[in-house]
């Protein structure tokens, strides 16, 4: 089908060339050779008098036309896809949707372990994935390959509808029976003791914010790959972990830990919910954002 010229068929391999920068890539994503892709790259070429990709050294970059191609193409695909796929009415006991939300271990235990419980019940076939938070989130939002992002609100971008789930700040987690160690922990005993903290691909905020305020003071002894995993490092040694508060409260009633005030004042935080504009009216979606809007009122307040 053609509309102006342009075949609307090319639509969607377009809108995987411009995200996977690679032709190799993008044949895979659509299932389609790549003699084939390289076909309709040239088509597209021809269309709009412009190269799109080019390379530069070991690189795929795109051209100033495509990069001002990416959000449009998009949008127009997500509007596409919110018309067609639009209902009257979405009735969760008898759908067998597929949720895919960016979110942290931290969100996941603290908000979405408990809302799936209760799914389960209301929608049994509903499924869901879970996604790390990654520098790729927002476009896999941006392009309809993800339906949510539940991140702390410094990781928030703007130009997605969005609204505020919880707030949370840290304590310090010890050995249940570390004698040096009180109620509160004073800055200079924190930097004295090792640590074990959390490797993440985006440098965590807290990380961050001490690292910028006390560059090189921190003595990390271990790494783990998510935040779950340190409080069992921290057992039977004098070691530190610093954790999101809500986390380290269950954290006390799983493990032989206890929380420890910090005696200086990290940010707290708000974590956020944010999702693409372009399928605000999606009933099946209004129905997720309600229950995790629903399942957020039921966290205490923080001081």
């Amino acid at each position: 089908m053609r509309y102006q010229r342009f075949d609307l068929n090319l639509l969607g391999a377009l809108r995987a060339l411009l995200t996977m920068r690679s032709v190799t890539r993008a044949a895979e994503s659509l299932h389609l050779s790549q003699s084939a892709m390289s076909g309709i790259l040239a088509r597209l070429r021809d269309y709009f008098d412009d190269p799109l990709i080019v390379q530069k050294g070991r690189r795929m970059e795109l051209t100033p036309l495509a990069i001002s191609l990416v959000d449009k193409v998009n949008n127009l695909l997500l509007m596409v896809d919110a018309t067609l796929g639009s209902t009257p009415e979405f009735d969760p006991r008898l759908s067998n949707r597929n949720f895919v939300l960016v979110a942290s271990d931290n969100s996941i235990r603290i908000l979405l372990t408990n809302l799936l419980r209760t799914i389960a019940w209301e929608a049994p076939d509903i499924t869901f994935e879970f996604r790390h938070i990654s520098g790729v989130a927002h476009q896999e939002l941006e392009s309809g390959e993800v339906d949510f992002i539940i991140s702390p609100d410094w990781h928030e971008t703007e130009g997605f509808a969005s609204c505020p789930l919880f707030e949370d700040n840290y304590l310090a987690v010890v050995d249940k029976n570390h004698e040096g160690i009180g109620e509160s922990i004073s800055l200079e005993t924190y930097i004295q003791r090792g640590h074990v903290a959390v490797d993440s691909k985006g440098v965590p905020m807290f990380d961050a914010w001490f690292e910028k305020l006390h560059p090189g003071l921190r003595r990390v002894h271990v790494r783990v790959p998510n935040f779950g995993l340190l409080p069992c490092l921290v057992v039977g040694t004098k070691r530190i972990a610093t954790m999101h508060a809500r986390m380290a409260e269950q954290a006390c009633e799983q493990f032989a830990v206890r929380s420890v005030k910090l005696e200086f004042d990290p940010p707290k935080f708000t974590a956020r919910l944010q999702w693409h504009k372009y399928r605000d009216s999606d009933p099946a979606l209004q129905w997720i954002r309600h229950k995790l809007i629903e399942e957020s009122g039921k966290l205490r307040s923080f001081e």
